[in-house]
């Protein structure tokens, strides 16, 4: 048992999916364990009820001040840190972790091995990235987990019973933020467009705060050649004397680089003579689906798993056996020579640039809440593969406007109703328009909450609904 929790007051902000195992394992090490929560609903008291008898004092309803005698504070990753508990604890010099962080604090516990981490974030691609790259490190015979953001508790891998050889870790830039102790074996961003800015202040912070993932890392920080920004990153980190920079590419590879060549993925790094030589690790045609983003996650999968040692067969069996989680550009069906495909996770205006350009005519089903984005550039830049467009939703309006501002010759139907109905009329709509060769996509660049309960509901309607068409 770690000495430094030992009879340690901790507060623990915030039950939930990391809140409840924190609060467990520093029970566990000795700590005196408080926990505070905003929320005072049923959840939180069935949660509150299963801590309360391992001695965990938990407070309900009141998530904003300090428990006199804090000595740290283990927070859930999506509170702000403009919260006044924060500001409480920073006037009373009280640490602030997260979940990630004690993780990291407490690898090799019990004296076993610690682990290495490969830690991917990014806008867009983190939780398929993470889970190809799994399965890669599954196909070399690793013992692996693909753990974090993901919603794989990290503390409940490194301190249960199983032990691994490495983890392929997911990290938000919420989570990012909260550990500043993190140093992975290796790590990538995938990519950087405006996101949660509400929480970060500005997109100087929230690219900082995915920039973290860098910091310390001892053998490669991989990046998109195509994101300027990510390589920013690279450049601005403190790393291990040794740590090479890996690009990633849709292109021809260029020496410490990743690619495509013929329809190959081709590694350009990890190789001898990288100045002559490329590796060839799989075919276009094993990644699953083969849409252009999903390449470029396959191929920071296979820059991270190679980093670690592992080898081309690998990189190939492992693509080969990834299957994609549902809702992220799942083909459901043909109908009448029409590609019905689910995105339903396109949830922001960078996610749906990369669905829109998957498909060269599309029938678009698009909308919800806007979250405060505007869609003039993603009009833009689809507009040449738009046969048409149905819009759903609450701030639907704003993506008919960017469309009659830039796409004016686009057949728009706009649905006046966002109850979960809406959606089987959204795809008849979107049948009336479409073309055989033609993909109806949903893709909608906004968030599902003003009419079903997340973006799983929503691509179960739209799938149901394509099933019903084809009845």
């Amino acid at each position: 048992m770690p000495s430094e929790f030992t009879g340690k007051h901790v507060t623990v902000a915030g039950l939930g999916v990391s809140g409840v195992p924190a609060a467990k394992v520093l029970h566990g090490l000795g700590a005196r364990v408080t926990v505070v929560n905003d929320g005072d609903d049923e959840r939180a008291r069935t949660q509150a009820a299963e801590l309360e008898p391992l001695g965990v004092t938990v407070r309900l309803g009141d998530g904003d001040t300090l428990p006199e005698g804090t000595e740290l504070i283990v927070t859930a990753p999506g509170w702000k840190p403009t919260k006044p508990l924060f500001t409480a604890a920073g006037q009373a010099g009280v640490p602030v972790w997260g979940d990630v962080e004690l993780a990291w604090r407490l690898r090799g516990l019990d004296g076993r091995k610690a682990a290495p981490w490969l830690a991917v974030t990014g806008t867009n691609g983190k939780t398929t990235t993470v889970q190809m790259l799994a399965s890669i490190l599954k196909a070399a015979g690793l013992r692996t987990a693909a753990v974090g953001n993901i919603g794989v508790s990290l503390l409940d891998a490194v301190t249960g019973e199983e032990e691994y050889d490495v983890l392929a870790v997911e990290l938000s830039s919420y989570q990012l933020h909260w550990a500043p102790s993190l140093r992975a074996h290796s790590a990538a961003v995938l990519n950087l467009a405006p996101d949660h800015l509400d929480w970060h202040g500005s997109m100087e912070a929230y690219a900082a705060d995915k920039g973290r993932i860098y910091e310390g890392n001892r053998v490669a920080c991989v990046y998109n050649v195509a994101d300027k920004a990510t390589e920013d990153l690279v450049r601005a980190a403190d790393v291990e004397e040794g740590c090479r920079a890996i690009g990633f590419t849709l292109g021809t590879p260029g020496p410490s680089q990743l690619g495509v060549v013929e329809g190959l993925l081709v590694d350009r790094a990890f190789v001898e003579d990288r100045q002559k030589n490329a590796q060839e690790l799989a075919e276009v045609s094993d990644v699953n689906p083969p849409a252009p983003h999903n390449i470029a996650n396959a191929l920071a999968a296979a820059g991270l798993a190679r980093a670690f040692g592992v080898s081309a067969a690998a990189v190939r069996d492992g693509l080969r056996a990834f299957t994609p989680d549902a809702h992220r550009i799942a083909h459901v069906a043909d109908v009448d020579g029409v590609a019905y495909v689910d995105d339903s996770k396109a949830t922001n205006t960078h996610a749906t640039e990369a669905s829109l350009a998957a498909y060269e005519s599309i029938v678009w089903i698009a909308g919800g809440l806007a979250k405060g984005a505007t869609f003039d550039e993603l009009v833009t830049g689809a507009a040449k593969r738009l046969r048409g467009a149905v819009l759903i939703g609450a701030d639907r309006a704003l993506i008919r406007e960017a469309l009659a501002r830039h796409a004016p010759e686009v057949p728009v139907v706009d649905l006046d109703r966002t109850d979960t109905g809406a959606m089987l009329q959204a795809v008849q709509e979107a049948r009336r328009l479409a073309r055989p060769g033609d993909t109806v996509l949903l893709a909608p660049a906004c968030a599902s909450m003003d009419m079903f309960t997340n973006y799983n509901q929503r691509g179960d309607a739209f799938a149901q609904a394509v099933r019903e068409l084809g009845a």
